[in-house]
């Protein structure tokens, strides 16, 4: 069954590349002097900040703020639609983890047999930029921490913290409070039974890039727009109530 290419490569998190081509148009020299900038700014205090991505917490929001379009991206709507962006991916990660659907095996919806959300993350493609290294550890690609780094500058400008100092505040606090308690939030899609006609498990198994060009395949149904199938430049997927 397919459907392995979901996260960066095929989540809003792939905006990055559209962000690089934007820096390239701007000039990377003037996005450095902007960043100088920004720090300088921030003197009387940060107002967003990410423990290490060597810790479970720290790892998790990066993910989630990387596959979630900021203001100023391609994708984004509203704080709103970003932060239900980066509770649905969480959502997707918890339901593959302890909601498989009677007829499927965790391995063909997640890649890897597991409990940890986080062995999903890691796992052959999955999440681009989002691996294990010959060492076993967790690593994060250079260009995820270059987006990371510029989002904080961003975030930690000014006089008092604004959208993206609590747009990574969210994150944090997603993943702070996963790895405390779990899920506390409403999954948006867990009541859905029929898709277009078609029954559908109910629940997120999958996003990718809100383009009709990508789908993850197999057993996997679009969530439509009327069903807020498509956040923060991703389509999200559930799955066929009755396998193929």
């Amino acid at each position: 069954m397919a459907g392995r290419k979901w996260g960066w490569r095929g989540g809003a998190g792939a905006w990055y590349k559209w962000g690089m081509a934007r820096w390239d148009r701007i000039g990377r020299g003037v996005l450095t002097a902007a960043l100088l900038g920004w720090a300088a700014a921030a003197r009387g205090g940060d107002f967003a900040s990410l423990p290490g991505a060597e810790t479970e917490v720290g790892y998790l929001a990066r993910l989630l703020i990387n596959e979630a379009a900021f203001p100023g991206e391609r994708g984004y709507v509203s704080e709103a639609d970003t932060r239900a962006t980066m509770l649905s991916v969480l959502w997707v990660l918890h339901a593959r983890a302890h909601w498989v659907p009677s007829g499927y095996k965790q391995e063909e919806i997640a890649g890897v047999r597991s409990e940890s959300i986080l062995d999903f993350v890691t796992a052959r493609n999955q999440c681009e930029g989002f691996s294990k290294g010959a060492d076993g550890k967790r690593t994060v690609a250079p260009r995820v921490e270059e987006r990371i780094r510029y989002l904080l500058a961003i975030a930690n400008r000014g006089k008092g913290p604004g959208r993206f100092a609590g747009l990574i505040g969210y994150a944090r606090e997603l993943a702070e409070a996963y790895f405390a308690e779990g899920m506390r939030e409403e999954d948006l899609f867990a009541q859905l039974q029929v898709v277009e006609g078609v029954r559908v498990t109910g629940r997120a198994y999958s996003w990718m890039t809100g383009l009709d060009a990508y789908h993850p395949g197999g057993n996997f149904v679009r969530i439509p727009d009327e069903d807020r199938g498509l956040l923060g430049g991703n389509r999200f997927y559930t799955l066929r109530k009755e396998p193929k």
